[in-house]
């Protein structure tokens, strides 16, 4: 009995793995197909035109780029600190909570909320207008309950013999982590840095109403232009286009550049994260 429920929850897992990679197979597939074609170098280095029926889509990738970076600019160091607090500090224990109960709500909210907020809140409240800095401000938002928790695991990973060799040798809490617990967990800081920005790379509802524009004729000059992105592009020319037999072939194109970045960073994030643990010496 004992061996047919392991065989039984061994054949189960397997089962599992086997249909999730099938169903990413399923979806990866007409993306791939109908997107490889014909998206160098033209495509990745011009701008739109004819109504988005022909060139390519340099200014959405520059927008892409520029949400993403500004994004993890504000996102990054607030998210250090807090998992910092959490992790290392912990106290008061009513404080920890609510900003436990806080990254749990807002990591299970709809990426659509998140684009409303930033509207009434960064677009209309404080005047920012549809623009680049409005959207990386409610991108940011997104991404913090995944840097937050990814960097708390990762400093609650480091061994205690660690802290307490510094603290034997007279280093003060600030020091420990400063000199110990950060440099020991950089490795999974860094990789939970590159996959949020993979995840604020893919989102379209968080930039729809705060940064996102259609089509523009030129690239963003400062943080209150509106921008392309790769993401609401690709929305764009699927529900708003007005020669689909055109515009469908270059969204998929469009789509397999996403993903192509999208793989590029998580990839690097591994590539990147077993190369500094190869280095790092006990």
């Amino acid at each position: 009995m004992r061996k047919f429920k392991e065989f039984s929850f061994e054949f189960f897992i397997y089962l599992s793995t086997l249909i999730t990679i099938i169903s990413l197979f399923i979806f990866l597939i007409p993306i791939f197909k109908n997107g490889y074609k014909g998206i160098f170098p033209e495509f990745l280095f011009t701008f739109p035109k004819n109504g988005m029926t022909e060139g390519g889509i340099f200014p959405a990738i520059v927008g892409t780029f520029y949400l993403t970076i500004l994004s993890t600019f504000f996102s990054f160091p607030v998210g250090i600190i807090t998992a910092i607090y959490l992790a290392e500090y912990g106290k008061p224990k009513f404080l920890v909570d609510m900003i436990r109960t806080s990254i749990s709500t807002l990591s299970g909210i709809p990426s659509i909320i998140f684009g409303l907020f930033g509207l009434s809140f960064f677009v209309v409240r404080f005047s920012l207008e549809v623009s680049l800095l409005s959207g990386s401000l409610t991108l940011a938002i997104l991404s913090l309950p995944i840097i937050i928790r990814s960097v708390e695991e990762s400093l609650k990973s480091v061994p205690v013999t660690f802290k307490e060799a510094a603290y034997s040798l007279g280093c003060s809490k600030f020091e420990t982590i400063y000199k110990v617990s950060i440099p020991v967990a950089f490795p999974n800081i860094l990789t939970s840095l590159i996959l949020s920005i993979g995840r604020v790379a893919g989102e379209t509802a968080p930039i729809m109403f705060t940064a996102a524009t259609l089509y523009s004729r030129r690239l963003p000059k400062s943080l209150s232009s509106e921008v392309m992105a790769i993401p609401y592009h690709i929305y764009g020319l699927v529900t708003e286009g007005v020669s689909p037999e055109k515009q469908i072939p270059i969204a998929y194109k469009s789509a397999f550049v996403l993903l192509l970045l999208v793989l590029i960073v998580n990839l690097s994030a591994i590539i990147i994260r077993q190369k500094l643990r190869r280095q790092r010496r006990w």
